[in-house]
């Protein structure tokens, strides 16, 4: 990965970034996504970059989801907790 003004180049591909965008948090995800791609990629014989791009994206969606119902439960914990609260104040 390379860093421009308000570009990093990703696996080979220029992306170009709004002049507002935070680079430093663009960097870190680009080195997630060229983490996983070159993980799979050492695992693979012989797969497509297309392909594994797909089992990268389908693996940070699923991250996504997990994230997604922990933050769920957590919530949902709390309003328990703040029902059991209120009932006891």
């Amino acid at each position: 990965m390379s860093e421009g003004n308000n570009s990093l180049t990703v696996l080979g591909v220029e992306v170009f970034f709004k002049p507002t965008a935070d680079m430093d948090r663009a960097a870190s995800a680009a080195r997630i996504l060229e983490e996983r791609y070159d993980s799979l990629k050492r695992r693979s014989s012989g797969q497509s970059k297309d392909l594994l791009l797909t089992y990268v994206a389908l693996g940070l969606a699923d991250d996504v989801l997990n994230a997604q119902k922990e933050l769920d439960d957590t919530l949902t914990r709390i309003d328990d907790l703040l029902s059991k609260i209120e009932r006891l104040a």
